[in-house]
């Protein structure tokens, strides 16, 4: 069984393990580093997750994609994606990876699984919409959690502020909050628009911005291969 690790959730996960170590998808993991600190606070039962993720999740030729056809719309010329089924710049398309479970995508799903296996709670009820949006780089996710403990606004502020990975930036009358053009190229997972739930009395919204080749996938690497270290060290 390899653990799927978040250094800054689930690091006992790497404790007595021999053999392979895996670092979850993108878009999961900054969900998770941003659920820690409510679940540890007031255990989440319910998670409503919609994500905007950027071509470079798609790689090289979805960068391509983006730029290229970005080019050729203003231009008034025909393009001919390599990655996306249909043109992505000056657009949204609502499904990312395959068909898989009643009309959730492969990529939906794996957020479900890679939630549930890195908090060891199967009872976590999630609802993910994957959206691949016409950004370079940086995912970013509105997410609603329901909690068993009613949380305001002002307490879930300092248990984000409080949580090393995180930088909040919650501001709305000034007009700051986390964009991705803001965290492209840094190591946190940042979070702002926080906000008590109009809808159900324990609900906390906030949004949620991450450099996805960075903490979703190089630097979450690089801490899970440091943590190993100092695991060892302390045997």
């Amino acid at each position: 069984d390899v653990p799927l690790v978040v250094p800054e959730v689930n690091p006992d996960a790497v404790r007595d393990h021999q053999g392979v170590i895996a670092s979850p998808n993108c878009s999961t993991t900054q969900m998770v580093v941003a659920m820690k600190p409510l679940h540890e606070a007031a255990r989440i039962k319910r998670v409503i997750v919609s994500t905007y993720q950027a071509t470079s999740g798609a790689g090289v030729v979805g960068q391509e994609d983006l730029i290229n056809g970005s080019r050729a719309a203003l231009d008034g010329q025909d393009y001919q994606y390599g990655t996306f089924a249909y043109p992505i710049a000056f657009n949204l398309i609502p499904q990312i990876g395959g068909p898989k479970h009643e009309g959730y995508t492969s990529e939906e799903m794996k957020m479900v699984r890679e939630t549930h296996k890195i908090f060891g709670d199967d009872s976590i009820r999630i609802c993910p919409t994957c959206i691949r949006v016409p950004v370079s780089n940086c995912h970013s996710e509105s997410i609603l959690v329901e909690t068993e403990r009613k949380l305001s606004a002002a307490e879930a502020r300092e248990l984000f502020a409080a949580t090393p990975g995180i930088t909040l930036i919650d501001d709305l009358d000034n007009k700051r909050y986390p964009m991705p053009q803001d965290c492209d190229g840094k190591d946190d997972v940042f979070i702002g628009r926080v906000r008590e739930d109009l809808s159900c009395d324990n609900g906390i919204a906030f949004w949620c911005v991450s450099d996805n080749l960075r903490k979703g996938a190089a630097t979450n690497a690089v801490q899970i291969a440091e943590l190993l270290v100092r695991s060892q060290a302390a045997v």
